[in-house]
């Protein structure tokens, strides 16, 4: 059965409670030990993971410990160097989520979203539940309230855009979210500043399943000493997951921050790096 037919937030839910358990425990846990903490079966446990990512939980520990940021840096760092950026004013497509974006012009986004209509719902998602956005142009916005709450999440989107009308359109936006996770073409309406807006398009070209640091999309994008400059805009990008900005990291192997919670960019990373193994 598909993952949205399993209720995924019941898995992130899962991986959330086993990051704790594995960060306070000093050796490897079995698979019956950590199911055991879990208040789960083995068989039971090993069936949801594999749901989940595709791989054995025993397998998939590799990926939950303190020490991934660290591994992807050494092994599955991108420079940037071989991506075309094709410019988010124009058109686009990404070779790796299939997604096609326009950019809302320099004056638009000067009007802070007045005469934008954006529908909005919550839904299920692999990482928790979380709140979709969308224009008549397409997605504008996604943010994943597990960790920080419904209220905080609403109120931070809705303040990016604070003059823009906001419908709850959940059955309308039904059909763009199964799209979202499952890896089809997608449209996406990019709100912000040029300068975001150029961060945010270096991070649609790191490939899943592969990481780069704060300082290299500083590089790429000619401003190599504006790196807390580009961890701000990395941290305001407004539709998480899809514009990646959980693969940017600092260079010294640490996660650096993540807008919806730590434990969310760490399922990301763990949940693209297992399925990037499968492929290879």
């Amino acid at each position: 059965m598909p993952l949205t037919q399993q209720n995924p937030r019941d898995h992130y839910a899962l991986i959330a409670r086993a990051l704790v358990i594995l960060d306070q425990t000093e050796t490897p846990l079995s698979l019956e030990g950590l199911a055991a903490q879990l208040d789960l079966s083995a068989s039971h446990f090993q069936k949801l993971f594999s749901q989940w990512v595709g791989v054995s939980p025993k397998r998939y520990q590799q990926y939950l410990t303190l020490d991934l940021a660290r591994r992807l840096l050494a092994n599955r760092f991108t420079t940037l160097e071989s991506s075309h950026l094709a410019g988010l004013s124009g058109g686009g497509r990404l070779h790796d989520l299939f997604l096609t974006w326009e950019a809302m012009s320099p004056g638009e986004y000067a009007a802070a979203g007045a005469g934008l209509v954006i529908e909005w719902g919550q839904f299920a998602s692999p990482f928790g539940h979380a709140i979709v956005m969308a224009t008549d142009r397409g997605i504008c916005g996604i943010a994943f309230y597990e960790e920080i709450g419904f209220e905080a999440s609403m109120k931070d989107m809705r303040t990016r855009w604070p003059k823009a009308l906001y419908h709850e359109k959940a059955s309308n936006l039904a059909p763009l979210v199964t799209k979202l996770f499952d890896n089809r073409p997608t449209r996406l309406h990019v709100i912000g500043a040029p300068f975001q807006i150029k961060v945010w398009e270096a991070l649609l070209n790191i490939p899943s399943g592969q990481v780069t640091s704060y300082s290299e999309i500083a590089r790429k994008i000619g401003h190599p000493k504006a790196m807390r400059a580009v961890g701000t805009a990395v941290g305001r990008n407004p539709i998480s997951w899809l514009i990646p900005c959980h693969r940017a990291m600092r260079k010294s192997g640490g996660l650096g921050g993540y807008h919806w919670g730590l434990p969310v960019k760490r399922a990301m990373l763990a949940y693209e790096a297992a399925r990037r193994d499968l492929i290879d």
